[in-house]
């Protein structure tokens, strides 16, 4: 299975999953993309091995991806202050792929109906969907 991790800005939030994921998942392969080179970086020293920055990387690895995780900021152009653009947000929501969206109230986009969790709670549920979608249950 190959899971696609996009985070944007500093990449606090696909380290947190990339971490997570590979200490959890053994048979899974984790690709981690991101927005800009600190995100990318910061997954690449949470443990990401394959690992790239920008637009086009985006667009490839969604095409790939069987799961893609992410704050809910990737499937929305010009989100987290504009480092999303059109062509990415795009790539993700057409992906053929199971997309896991972290509900993130920044960056003028607010998610209705979302109770305020911390961030360690929103990864827990994240890879607790990625686990039920690898066993073949429901997310």
């Amino acid at each position: 299975m190959n899971v696609l991790i996009i985070d944007g800005q500093g990449g606090k939030i696909g380290a947190q999953l990339v971490r997570e994921i590979t200490e959890r998942f053994c048979d899974v392969n984790v690709s981690a993309v991101g927005t800009n080179a600190v995100a990318t970086a910061a997954m690449i020293k949470a443990g990401a091995k394959n690992s790239a920055t920008g637009e086009n990387p985006v667009a490839v690895a969604s095409r790939k991806a069987d799961v893609i995780i992410g704050p809910v900021g990737i499937v929305i152009a010009d989100s987290m202050l504009g480092e999303v653009t059109e062509r990415m947000a795009l790539s993700v929501a057409r992906a053929d792929a199971v997309r896991i969206l972290i509900p993130m109230n920044k960056c003028e986009n607010l998610v209705a109906g979302v109770v305020s969790c911390n961030t360690a709670s929103l990864i827990s549920d994240a890879v607790s969907k990625l686990q039920n979608i690898i066993s073949g249950e429901k997310a």
